[in-house]
C-alpha cells in the first residue's frame, strides 16, 4: 500500500488555495482538555447541543475536536475567527459554508473515524472525503455482495483473508467519497463502479469528469477523496 502514502506537512502560515488546488488536512481528534475547551468556545449553540447528545464522553470529545478544528482551518482561509464561521446543512446533513461566504468559493468535506479526522478543501470544485478504520467484520463478504458490483465482490471473495478487510474498506471509502462529492443520496453504492487491485490505486468508472485519490492517513485506515474535474494539485497538511 506504499503507493497511496503521502507526506503530511505542517501547513504554511499563509494558506493559498489556487483554482487547481485541493488541500487535504489530517486532524488528531485526541486533544487535551485545554484545547477541547478552546474548540468548544468556538462552536455554535446547535453544535454544542449536538455534542451534548453523545452518550460516551470520547464521542463527544471527538465531535468537539472535529468541529473546532474545521472552524479553525476554515477561519484561516477566510481570514476570520473560528467562532465567526457559519454553516448551513444540505441533504444527508452535509455542512457547507453559509451563503454569506459564497464569494470565497470554498467548498469542503470532512470525515472522521476513531481518533482521526480528514478534511478536504477546494476552490469551487465539488469534493467528497471518506475515512474508515479498517476493522474485522464477520459479515464482510455478505456486505460486499449486497453493496458492491458483482465484479467487485468477486475480487474480494477470492482474496486471502488478510487482504479482504483492507480491500473492502478501499472500495467502501472510494464509493462513499463519490456519493459525498455529488451529494446524491439517491445513488446507491452498488451503482458506483470502482476498479482496483491490492497493489494498484483505484479508478473511478462513472460518467462525468471526476478525480479520485486514495490515501492512507494512518495505520489501519483507508481513505479516499473525490473531486470534480481533473488536473488536481493535491497538498497534504497536518494540523
Amino acid at each position: 500500500m506504499n503507493t497511496f502514502n503521502h507526506i503530511w506537512l505542517p501547513a504554511p502560515t499563509n494558506l493559498i488555495l489556487l483554482s487547481d488546488d485541493v488541500h487535504i488536512w489530517k486532524i488528531d481528534l485526541n486533544q487535551p482538555e485545554s484545547q477541547l475547551q478552546l474548540f468548544r468556545e468556538s462552536l455554535s449553540s446547535d453544535e454544542i447541543s449536538r455534542a451534548e447528545r453523545f452518550y460516551f464522553p470520547e464521542h463527544r470529545q471527538r465531535f468537539i475536536a472535529g468541529r473546532g478544528s474545521l472552524r479553525t482551518i476554515l477561519g484561516r482561509y477566510l481570514g476570520i475567527e473560528p467562532a465567526q464561521v457559519e454553516f448551513e446543512y444540505q441533504q444527508r446533513g452535509k455542512p457547507v459554508l453559509a451563503a454569506k461566504f459564497a464569494d470565497s468559493g470554498l467548498l469542503f468535506n470532512l470525515s472522521h473515524s476513531q481518533n482521526l479526522g480528514l478534511f478536504g478543501v477546494s476552490y469551487q470544485r465539488l469534493i467528497g472525503v471518506d475515512l474508515e478504520y479498517i476493522r474485522p467484520m464477520s459479515d464482510l463478504e455478505r456486505l460486499a455482495k449486497r453493496f458492491f458490483l458483482p465484479s467487485e465482490y468477486e475480487v474480494i471473495k477470492f482474496l486471502p483473508n488478510e487482504q479482504k478487510q483492507q480491500v473492502f474498506f478501499r472500495y467502501w471509502t472510494c464509493k462513499e467519497a463519490y456519493l459525498k462529492a455529488t451529494g446524491d443520496g439517491l445513488v446507491q453504492l452498488e451503482q458506483i463502479e470502482i476498479n482496483l487491485t491490492p497493489t494498484t490505486p483505484a479508478q473511478l468508472l462513472v460518467t462525468g469528469d471526476w478525480s479520485l485519490q486514495e490515501l492512507v492517513p494512518g495505520d489501519n485506515f483507508a481513505a479516499a477523496v473525490v473531486v470534480a474535474n481533473s488536473g488536481i494539485n493535491f497538498q497534504f497538511w497536518q494540523s
